[in-house]
């Protein structure tokens, strides 16, 4: 059987980015490969943060439905395709919208007669002036079922009120509708918001005007898509969401938006002078808080509890835990023991 010697079965260690040997102290301790940062002072913008979705803004947006229950005879647009105001939409059965109209017309002409003969015998006397009265009620009624009539005609063909794209198409070929289906949408691309949700007490340090910038999603390597300004701060709170609805008009987007898409945004609210910064990358979870690895000058890592106070996305303050100048593991955080020793690697 071979023997195995006992220096031969000795662990041997190796440091990672370091030649030569170590001090007696540094045998058989692990060397760790970071990177570091160093903690320093700047302004530090104060941000609210929260979710939202990319909507039409007001008056650039349009859902149209029937204007009373008939049926789908054409269609002449589908979902995606891009209109003109005043291009035609949908058309309906026409028939019984035309019917409508005849019988409104004959009703106006009959009321008009009743109310010139009714004024005609009161100036005689014939009849007493209280019959004038009912007669003017009558025609300001069909008079107003005239024009309502009118206008069922004239929306038996659907056409489109602004410029866009058509977003929904529902509308099927026979098939009934009534005037509380929404069948068509249509919305202007280069006209979209993003509507951010807040809590109350958020949405109270809110001001028109605020830059917002705008995320896929939180973490510092989310997808940006571009920065905007506050439009205008609901005065409510919704009834559902039990949220404050901000509305964000966005300025600049590496890329096109899609309505109903998710976007995180910050909005700045204040500046806090003169705090203590670090790169977000170097906080550790620890329990319910966080910490970092801040590094000594014999190269060994010690972990801190720190209090966090505002954020960017890039840079978080240090409230408590660490001091200007002090050097704090970014890169490799997480693969870093207490009392480890570290070496600087390269990006």
């Amino acid at each position: 059987m071979k023997r195995i010697s006992v220096g031969a079965a000795a662990i041997a260690v190796v440091v990672w980015g370091c030649a030569g040997g170590g001090s007696e102290e540094e045998v058989g301790q692990a060397t760790v490969g970071v990177r570091t940062a160093v903690a320093s002072v700047q302004d530090v913008p104060l941000t609210v943060a929260a979710l939202g979705t990319v909507t039409p803004r007001p008056g650039r947006y349009a859902a149209l439905s029937a204007p009373a229950a008939t049926r789908v005879a054409r269609i002449f647009v589908v979902a995606g395709q891009a209109v003109r105001e005043g291009d035609s939409l949908i058309e309906f059965e026409r028939a019984p919208f035309e019917a409508a109209a005849r019988s409104a017309e004959a009703a106006l002409t009959a009321a008009q007669r009743a109310f010139d003969r009714a004024s005609r015998l009161a100036e005689a006397g014939v009849v007493p002036r209280r019959d004038v009265d009912q007669a003017s009620g009558d025609l300001a009624r069909t008079q107003a079922d005239a024009v309502t009539v009118r206008r069922a005609l004239e929306l038996a063909t659907l056409k489109a009120p602004i410029a866009g794209v058509v977003t929904a198409m529902t509308a099927v070929i026979g098939a009934p509708v009534d005037v509380s289906q929404s069948l068509v949408e249509i919305a202007d691309p280069t006209a979209l918001d993003v509507v951010l949700t807040l809590t109350p007490s958020a949405a109270a340090s809110v001001r028109p005007g605020a830059p917002v910038t705008l995320a896929a999603g939180e973490a510092p390597a989310s997808e940006s898509l571009g920065s905007g300004a506050v439009a205008d701060v609901a005065p409510a709170v919704d009834s559902l969401s039990r949220g404050v609805a901000v509305r964000v008009r966005v300025l600049h987007r590496p890329r096109p938006l899609r309505i109903g898409e998710t976007v995180f945004g910050r909005i700045a609210v204040g500046t806090h002078a003169g705090a203590v910064t670090v790169p977000a990358e170097a906080l550790v979870p620890d329990g319910e808080g966080f910490k970092v690895f801040v590094v000594d000058s014999a190269g060994i890592a010690h972990a801190r509890p720190v209090t966090l106070g505002a954020r960017t996305g890039t840079l978080v303050e240090i409230v408590r835990g660490v001091a200007a100048g002090e050097v704090v593991v970014t890169y490799g955080a997480y693969g870093v023991d207490e009392g480890a020793k570290v070496v600087t690697a390269r990006p």
